[in-house]
């Protein structure tokens, strides 16, 4: 026995599907913006120097192409992705004034419009690659030859 693929049921359980996908796409969207809202807010004199300290973290990590947790782990490879970030951007947030961060998201919002930079990519991808073979350089030196 086959199921009609065009039933009414189908139908409103794929609208609701496409509608949740949409709605992830745009919380995603508006989350990148507050990145960059947060990296905006790093470069202002304006605010304190805790809140740039945790902001450049949280910046470096949401723009890394290396995650803490690696995303082809099943469930948790996301999970770092859909907690650590959300939480330090909260955190960040509240520690920023008011008109400066509304300053930053207005910036952010008009970075959306712009092209991208893939030269800023190359360089974290070069710096990251350069942090991996220090470190493994010191690793092995320390361990000494196998």
């Amino acid at each position: 026995m086959s199921r009609d693929s065009n039933t009414p049921e189908r139908r409103t359980q794929n609208d609701r599907s496409v509608k949740l996908l949409e709605a992830w796409n745009q919380r995603a969207r508006g989350l990148k913006r507050e990145v960059y809202a947060l990296y905006f807010a790093v470069r202002d004199p304006r605010v304190p120097w805790y809140a740039k300290a945790l902001a450049t973290a949280i910046v470096a990590y949401a723009f890394s192409p290396i995650d803490l947790i690696p995303d082809f782990i099943p469930v948790l490879g996301y999970l770092d992705d859909l907690v650590l970030i959300p939480l330090g951007v909260m955190a960040v947030r509240s520690m920023i004034p008011d008109t400066v961060l509304a300053e930053c998201q207005e910036r952010a919002k008009a970075l959306e419009r712009k092209p991208r930079n893939w030269a800023a990519a190359a360089i974290i991808v070069a710096i990251w690659l350069t942090v991996a073979v220090v470190a493994t350089y010191w690793v092995v030196s320390w361990i000494g030859p196998l």
